[in-house]
């Protein structure tokens, strides 16, 4: 059936990683000493270590970064984008305000307006820095995580902010649900670890291909509403805390779960 809930797809560069992404050096006052991330990339983009207003620089999960109730970033991403608007910040604004911002995405200008995304959706009408697929959603204080790409089970996990500073997930890799509710986070991650929530997946996707549990998974498997008077949604949200902390009771995840779907014990088994 179809979720209560919208998944999105993380932040999409548009082939562009190894501008966006980023290590981070040093820290002094409101900048950061950044090295982009090069390795890897299928086209040759120089590295340069610069100071940048530390304003749009976020905590970011690669694909190694995700497991089964546990994520840690590795890496930072440049999110210079509006997301009312949902393109990239005007240009005479950045270079006023955040200028070393600015000075160090226009030397990578002609790179970026190769992405054949950028030229396919927007042309030349919006700064050349615009990501995709990136909304007030991005920047949500809650995010429920998981793998949606190349596995064989759910992996899901809920990640906050570093910093005050909201994770962001990798486009296709990292699908995610934004919220403002710790305790809905946790609902719903149990929801997608449980044993019911997989076999569902694993019957409607193909495991370990390109296809694992995509956003569009939401369109065909319920995740209901989170009820917080309910007492077996408030069960799941601890259960999933619990399990965040290495404290893990798959067998109290199944059962709290299968009162969601109204799975008798038969089901269930």
């Amino acid at each position: 059936g179809q979720s209560d809930y919208t998944a999105h797809a993380g932040v999409y560069t548009g082939g562009a990683n190894s501008v966006y992404w980023l290590d981070i050096l040093d820290k002094k006052d409101d900048l950061v000493l950044v090295r982009n991330i090069v390795k890897g990339s299928k086209r040759p983009v120089k590295q340069v270590e610069t100071w940048l207003e530390a304003e749009f620089i976020y905590p970011f999960l690669r694909g190694r970064d995700v497991s089964k109730w546990h994520a840690e970033p590795s890496a930072h991403i440049l999110v210079v984008q509006d997301p009312e608007k949902r393109q990239g910040y005007d240009e005479d604004w950045l270079q006023k305000n955040y200028p070393l911002t600015y000075a160090y995405l226009a030397q990578f200008e002609a790179n970026l307006k190769q992405r054949a995304t950028y030229k396919r959706y927007f042309r030349n009408n919006v700064p050349f820095y615009t990501m995709f697929d990136i909304g007030h959603y991005t920047f949500a204080p809650y995010k429920v995580v998981w793998h949606g790409f190349g596995k064989k089970r759910m992996e899901a996990v809920v990640v906050g902010s570093v910093d005050n500073k909201p994770i962001m997930t990798n486009q296709a890799m990292h699908p995610f649900i934004g919220l403002r509710d710790e305790n809905e986070a946790h609902f719903l991650t149990a929801c997608l670890n449980s044993s019911p929530f997989e076999f569902a997946v694993i019957s409607h996707t193909q495991s370990g291909g390109k296809s694992f549990a995509q956003p569009g998974i939401l369109e065909r498997l319920r995740l209901p509403q989170y009820d917080a008077d309910n007492a077996h949604h408030q069960q799941l949200a601890t259960l999933s805390k619990q399990a965040h902390q290495a404290n893990i009771d798959t067998i109290a995840i199944d059962q709290a779960s299968a009162t969601v779907w109204d799975l008798s014990s038969a089901e269930l088994q």
